[in-house]
């Protein structure tokens, strides 16, 4: 039986938000986890629980996109978190992939295509449209060596120290008290926030910074 992944979208235009949850209802790939027409309103909503993917607005009266991701990212929510936005612009991007999130979409994309990207997203890819992918070359450009680190959660941190440490994942999760599925979802974040291909490296930079 296909894999069907859960997703809350996040939107302060109700019209929009309903249109978005009615095409995430058509495809049988996807269940709606649930919808918020605030940041304030999507905290509280994942508070006790959490779906595969978040689909976030940017531009929203009260909490930006921005300031609920990083809200989110503060609350340990560890799922795929997915912008979906009218804004093109460079900074916009830049500033949203560096403070965490999975992916970058704009709100023009055909339905088929963003259904389509949302499962790669969860297969681990970063996703983003073909508008704006040319600012990836910006992140990397931009991005200091150490700079990874200061983005971190302090949960992130915690299981940071801890690897550096030489601590497997069974090891943390009982320091932490955390599943050993959680610190798996953390180090696979932590890996690629600073674009690290193995723990060792990764553990090597924070030692080193």
């Amino acid at each position: 039986m296909a894999e069907v992944y859960s997703v809350m979208v996040v939107d302060d235009h109700p019209l929009l938000r309903r249109g978005i949850c009615q095409l995430l209802e058509s495809d049988a790939s996807f269940s709606l986890f649930g919808e918020a027409g605030s940041g304030i309103d999507a905290l509280s909503a994942l508070a006790e629980d959490e779906p595969d993917i978040v689909l976030l607005d940017l531009n929203m009266k009260g909490m930006s996109g921005l300031d609920t991701l990083n809200a989110l990212r503060q609350e340990d929510v560890t799922c795929k978190i997915i912008i979906l936005t009218v804004s093109d612009a460079k900074q916009d991007v830049v500033r949203l992939l560096k403070a965490g999130a999975d992916g970058y979409l704009l709100k023009d994309t055909e339905p088929d295509l963003l259904l389509s990207q949302l499962k790669q997203a969860m297969s681990g890819k970063t996703v983003v449209s073909e508008e704006v992918v040319e600012f990836l070359d910006e992140l990397a450009s931009t991005t200091d060596e150490n700079e990874w680190i200061d983005a971190l959660t302090p949960r992130e941190l915690q299981i940071l120290q801890h690897l550096a440490e030489g601590l497997s994942n069974r090891m943390i999760s009982d320091v932490l008290h955390i599943s050993e599925g959680t610190v798996k979802v953390h180090v696979k974040n932590l890996l690629r926030k600073a674009d690290a291909k193995s723990r060792t490296e990764m553990a090597v930079r924070y030692l080193n910074r």
